[in-house]
């Protein structure tokens, strides 16, 4: 190829508090308009901000888990810009002096691991919420957002396509909701991404001029925004056109980008150190007592998965993307000792089953308990796994026993040779064709037979012993 993309993300986290960064006022998503607010999230004179003490062990947590380096001293600076939504004229953020530096994740990619560094982690304030579709002939404003606890997680420009921002994104995300930092609700705004993109000819250490596409909140739209905006460059490089440093938005509808601004530089909000904060100070042992909150992170689990209990590499990569679903698996497992077979049964059926009812697990009634008793069923030669999987979605609506269920529907297989032994001959009595061609060496007829088997016995039947059955009256008859 003749060029080759540069991108790089920044990432806003909201973070899992009760209560905003700066006042008490609550930290939740849907309330009513302009309700969840108070001087000082408002920005009236003479309110000023303390800092919420859990924001910043959430952020220590997140900027462990990515690999940075925590530094004792960080320092709080006002971002000067004039917008709506920003009642105050500026946004509390930190600039020359964040929370933490030099991280990294690891993405898959097809030439193997790749690792893609994190520059900066640093606390902010939201701003609030521009409305402008509820009246034709004004805007409105909800403050309900000012002041949420953020952290904005900066990437280097290490990325080199949409599909490769997709994976970092998906990474990031599902590792601040294994440690309980945020939610990842894409679509309540907890987690949004704005991307860097420039073009640079293939094999060049040259920068191309960058532009960023902003409010990018979901991974399909981050791939398509990408990749217009990377079209638009090579289009414009092409035709010897310059490239504008511009701030972008995607128009989904159209599937083009669009101009929103030029694009701001540094010194463009005029920082300087917010006057109201001390500056963060952080211990050695404050650190590692908040590195205590860090479960088992996805890639670590994924890595167990496979080598102690023997999956395959994609069951566990399906097992690890929800923590909640890594945990029931979990569960399972204790309980019974089956782990290939517990992977397969949450992969193909119990995650459908989910999804069809729109629910997650953890208010789904098939307990861990229950699924690891219909299995158990399976191994035991007491149902098939065809009748356990009809079963198991019988459990979403009756709580009865399990067995009280297989016995009411006649699920239970028929284990008795004589009577399997007596129904094959009197099917094999009935097909004389059939019963010749297999003598002439038509092996695919034994697959004819099978099917009336399971026809005559509805089902009730473990396939490999009735087919050794099957195989020895057919060359007997």
């Amino acid at each position: 190829m003749k060029y080759e993309a540069v991108i790089g993300l920044e990432v806003h986290a909201q973070l899992k508090t009760k209560t905003k960064i700066f006042c008490g006022c609550p930290n939740e998503f849907g309330a009513l308009p302009n309700t969840n607010v108070c001087p000082v999230c408002l920005g009236l004179p003479g309110a000023l901000p303390v800092l919420n003490r859990y924001a910043v062990e959430l952020a220590v947590r997140a900027a462990l888990a990515l690999n940075c380096k925590v530094h004792n001293e960080s320092r709080f600076a006002r971002k000067n810009y004039f917008y709506p939504d920003l009642p105050k004229g500026y946004q509390i953020t930190q600039y020359d002096k964040p929370l933490a530096t030099d991280g990294y994740i690891e993405i898959e990619t097809d030439s193997g691991l790749k690792k893609i560094r994190i520059m900066r982690i640093h606390l902010e304030e939201d701003a609030g919420k521009d409305l402008h579709d509820i009246s034709p002939d004004h805007s409105y404003i909800d403050f309900n957002r000012s002041g949420v606890p953020l952290i904005e997680i900066v990437s280097m420009p290490d990325i080199s396509s949409p599909e490769e921002a997709s994976k970092y994104l998906k990474n990031l995300r599902n590792i601040l909701m294994y440690i309980g930092v945020c939610d990842g609700n894409m679509e309540e705004g907890s987690l949004r991404c704005d991307a860097n993109v420039s073009v640079r000819r293939a094999g060049s250490n040259e920068f191309g001029v960058k532009t960023e596409v902003k409010n990018l909140n979901s991974f399909k739209f981050l791939e398509k925004a990408l990749a217009c905006e990377i079209e638009r460059h090579i289009r414009l490089l092409e035709s010897n056109q310059k490239i504008e440093q511009q701030t972008m938005l995607y128009d989904s509808k159209e599937q083009v980008t669009r101009p929103m601004r030029s694009k701001e530089e540094s010194h463009d909000y005029r920082y300087f150190e917010e006057p109201d904060l001390l500056p963060l100070i952080l211990t050695d042992a404050e650190i590692r007592a908040y590195a205590e909150g860090i479960c088992e992170l996805p890639q670590q689990k994924k890595k167990r998965y496979v080598e102690e209990l023997r999956l395959k590499a994609y069951d566990a990569e399906i097992l690890v993307q929800d923590k909640e679903i890594a945990d029931f698996f979990e569960e399972c497992v204790a309980l019974l000792n089956e782990p290939e077979r517990i992977a397969s049964f949450i992969i193909n059926d119990y995650l459908r089953e989910l999804n069809s009812r729109k629910i997650s697990i953890s208010q789904s009634p098939v307990t861990s308990h229950r699924l690891t008793a219909l299995i158990k069923r399976t191994i035991e030669g007491r149902i098939t796994l065809n009748m356990a999987r009809e079963i198991f979605t019988l459990l979403f609506e009756d709580s009865r026993d399990i067995d009280e269920i297989i016995k009411e529907r006649g699920y239970e297989v028929v284990n008795d040779t004589e009577e399997l032994v007596k129904s094959i001959r009197e099917i094999i009595s009935l097909h004389p064709a059939e019963l010749a061609k297999y003598k002439k060496g038509n092996m695919n007829i034994l697959g004819f037979f099978m099917g009336e088997l399971m026809k005559k016995m509805k089902g009730r039947i473990d396939p490999r012993s009735a087919k050794d059955l099957v195989k020895r009256e057919l060359d007997n008859a």
